[in-house]
């Protein structure tokens, strides 16, 4: 499972010229499920997600997690975090889930980062998304299960 997390002023998903999900300060999160990725994978992290010191204290240092400054999440499934590009210019997604275990994994995810607390909006999993973001710093992590 990998997680692409970044620190964001604000963030929106667009479908169909219709907006899905909004949020301000907090996380933006692109989020991508390969062969075996399951319960362990969506526990380990969201615990990261929601634990992640990445937030400037008073001292203006990354000390602070996503509840201690009242943020939200904008989760968006991106299955493009498991392209490979080793071989010609196309990428293969032959390692990326299969769509129908990729889906209900991406729910658990985000309903793991609900039980929190936390307000999450998300985009739509297997649609044509437009996201828009302010990044803030900009602070940008990979998390990958497979890099633990």
């Amino acid at each position: 499972m990998r997680v692409l997390l970044q620190r964001v002023k604000q963030a929106s998903v667009e479908i169909d010229g219709n907006v899905n999900g909004e949020i301000g300060q907090g996380l933006l999160l692109l989020v991508g499920f390969t062969e075996n990725d399951g319960d362990k994978e969506i526990e380990y992290l969201a615990r990261k997600v929601l634990n992640a010191r990445i937030f400037s204290d008073a001292d203006d240092k990354m000390n602070l997690n996503l509840q201690q400054v009242s943020g939200s999440i904008l989760s968006i499934s991106q299955f493009t975090l498991y392209a490979q590009i080793r071989k010609g210019n196309r990428p293969s997604f032959t390692r990326a889930q299969n769509p129908d275990i990729a889906s209900k994994n991406y729910d658990k995810f985000n309903e793991k980062l609900r039980e929190s607390g936390v307000q999450v909006e998300t985009g739509i999993f297997g649609a044509d998304m437009q996201v828009s973001l302010v990044n803030d710093g900009p602070v940008t992590i990979m998390y990958d299960t497979d890099e633990e």
